[in-house]
């Protein structure tokens, strides 16, 4: 359990004995409280068996795959974790609870004592110089088992046998795997919370045990999110006690349900953001869209997952090349995990050369793990700038759209100075050019264009907070009750199809923090003043930033004049290493934005803090960190 998770806890218990109406409201800590547990300190990159196998995998294809990410040089590279999805279970042995491998498909898991063990295929994964990784689900069944009926790889025996899921066995399953077979990674699915009710079709044509669903795939308010979030954190829990040196990953998939953008950053290596992705435009760009405008909650060890890259089939195949480097660029761009899931055996070197773009990997395995910010956004166009840790930066100009697009590249999107040269390196041409204020970038349909950027800096002396979101913990975004985001683009279901009234909202995080613009993706802006960099949230939040170095914070902060909550005052404060540094009165909306500053030379952690006397009932307060920048 993370602090954060020991001091949300406590602050539930408080809260309880508070009248109806009071809303707590966060205290600096002085400690950092984001979750720095496991080994994805830049985005896990490798292959996944699931987009190119299904559950028609084995241990040859498994093997082929990572014997060409060696001989291809995409190990090299930075992919080196091999993750075997659905389908390698045969079942749990009832006598004493124990993992049993289908050796037909796996066959170097036989043992003479027929305990099976996948310790032979990860050593030979470590001897080649890569890692292994494996899938499982946090209920009772996997996703197989709902979806992959047909599979001639299911889980088999009794009911109880065919319970492979982590429910019940949350220990003894991750020492098995971690301790006993010697894997590093975990992917773990959730199918298990969701689909398997008692009173289902699903349970009782195939004799399943069914489990009161934890998860609605179709309604916020009936998921029950806060269990949902203690059943991963157990698995978090035990995946720490079994890797004491630290040198593992968890990769969470429930789809972007439960709340997980808000609280995945706690528990997690990575979260997905949004269901399965498929071969196709639509699909990629709600995926994309599930994760772009979440940077905030991204960093060193916990990542935004927009699911496995797709490159490679439908929409991303070797016909459609301007479609897999935009897939490619944006999943760069995003950090996003860089997981292949393609059958490399027979992988042409069109493909091989998007995997293998060393420039776009430098720029999604930064070190200071700045997901990109939308710079410009529209539903044709969008404009993502990233600062890479030595300050330089890169910007994708996308074009969303079927249609040919000319994009305006402006030396403020960059926020570097419009009076000096700004040099572009095309990262895929490599070509290179010059311009001075702006440019104008020409986009075939579905086409991005991507540079690296050299230019003097708007703010010579210190970064603006919103160039640095992997610096940044969204200890306390001020979210009262979670929202569906109606931003995420809307495909036909790939599974359903038009067989219901239409595609809904699915996932929460509206109202959450965010870089450059409000919560709720309107300009920031005080008193009839906008800002075009900092930091939009909402009233009652808590916001932790690593301070590298600077000696002064400083900021133009108020009431956004977006809020909907108008009749109460919001005060600001700054703390550095728990020690308040700078204050403001009660604003109000309407009140002139007040600067405020604050000496933090010394001092590692920096505390923004935005409270309110807001009721609990009442709508929040929307609140602008304007300008919001560390100098030196």
């Amino acid at each position: 359990m993370t602090l954060k998770t020991k001091l949300l806890i406590a602050g539930a218990v408080m809260a309880l004995a508070m009248p109806f109406s009071a809303l707590a409201q966060p205290v600096a800590k002085g400690v950092w409280l984001g979750n720095t547990d496991g080994a994805a300190k830049t985005p896990p990159m490798g292959w996944n068996s699931w987009n190119a196998f299904r559950t028609e995998v084995d241990e040859a294809k498994v093997m082929g795959a990572a014997q060409a990410l060696v001989d291809d040089g995409l190990a090299k590279k930075g992919y080196t974790y091999v993750n075997l999805d659905d389908g390698w279970w045969l079942k749990r042995r009832l006598t004493d609870g124990r993992m049993i491998i289908r050796t037909q498909i796996f066959p170097s898991a036989s043992t003479t004592d027929g305990n099976t063990s996948f310790r032979g295929f990860t050593d030979r994964l470590h001897g080649m110089g890569l890692k292994a990784g494996l899938y499982t689900d946090v209920g009772h069944n996997a996703c197989s088992q709902a979806y992959d009926l047909h599979s001639p790889n299911l889980p088999e025996g009794t009911a109880e046998e065919r319970q492979v899921g982590l429910d019940g066995h949350v220990s003894q399953d991750i020492n098995l795997y971690f301790k006993e077979w010697g894997f590093d990674y975990l992917k773990v699915d959730a199918c298990g919370l969701a689909d398997f009710a008692p009173d289902s079709k699903l349970v009782k044509d195939n004799g399943y045990i069914g489990l009161t669903p934890e998860i609605d795939r179709a309604s916020l308010n009936r998921t029950d999110s806060a269990r949902v979030e203690q059943r991963y954190a157990a698995v978090a829990a035990a995946l720490k006690q079994a890797n004491p040196d630290n040198d593992y990953v968890f990769s969470m998939c429930n789809w972007g349900m439960a709340n997980v953008r808000e609280w995945g950053k706690d528990v997690g290596s990575s979260w997905r953001t949004s269901s399965d992705i498929t071969p196709n435009w639509s699909s990629m760009l709600h995926n994309y869209d599930s994760a772009v405008k979440r940077a905030l909650y991204a960093g060193p060890g916990h990542w935004n997952d927009p699911d496995i890259l797709f490159i490679g089939a439908g929409d991303f195949d070797a016909d459609h090349l301007t479609e897999a480097r935009t897939h490619f660029t944006l999943w760069a761009m995003m950090n996003a995990p860089l997981l292949i899931s393609y059958d490399l055996r027979k992988a042409p070197q069109s493909l091989l050369d998007i995997w293998g773009n060393s420039d776009l990997i430098a720029v999604n395995q930064d070190p200071a793990g700045n997901q990109a910010i939308v710079a410009y956004d529209s539903d044709d166009a969008q404009i993502l700038v990233k600062t890479m840790a030595d300050g330089h930066k890169v910007v994708a100009l996308f074009n969303r759209t079927a249609s040919p697009a000319k994009v305006n590249l402006l030396a403020s999107h960059l926020k570097l100075k419009g009076d000096a040269p700004i040099q572009l390196t095309d990262l895929w041409s490599k070509a290179g050019s010059t311009f001075t204020g702006e440019t104008e970038v020409e986009l075939a349909p579905h086409e991005t264009r991507v540079f690296s950027v050299q230019g003097a800096r708007e703010l010579g002396d210190g970064v603006y907070l919103s160039e640095i979101p992997g610096a940044i913990n969204v200890a306390d975004d001020g979210v009262r009750e979670p929202q569906l985001d109606p931003t995420v683009h809307r495909m036909i279901d790939p599974w359903a199809g038009t067989h219901s009234g239409g595609s809904r909202p699915q996932y929460a995080g509206w109202g959450g923090a965010q870089a450059d613009m409000t919560p709720y993706a309107q300009a920031l802006q005080i008193a009839d003043h906008t800002y075009d960099s900092g930091i939009g949230v909402l009233g009652n939040s808590l916001l932790q930033v690593k301070n590298d170095g600077y000696a002064t914070f400083r900021a133009t902060v108020g009431m956004d004049d977006s809020t909907p909550n108008r009749d109460r005052a919001v005060t600001f404060a700054v703390y550095a290493d728990g020690k308040l540094v700078a204050k403001t009165p009660p604003l109000k909306f309407g009140d002139a934005a007040r600067d405020i500053a604050a000496d933090i030379a010394g001092h590692k952690i920096i505390e923004l803090l935005a409270t309110d006397d807001s009721a609990a009932n009442e709508q929040p307060v929307v609140v602008t960190w304007g300008l919001a920048r560390l100098q030196k």
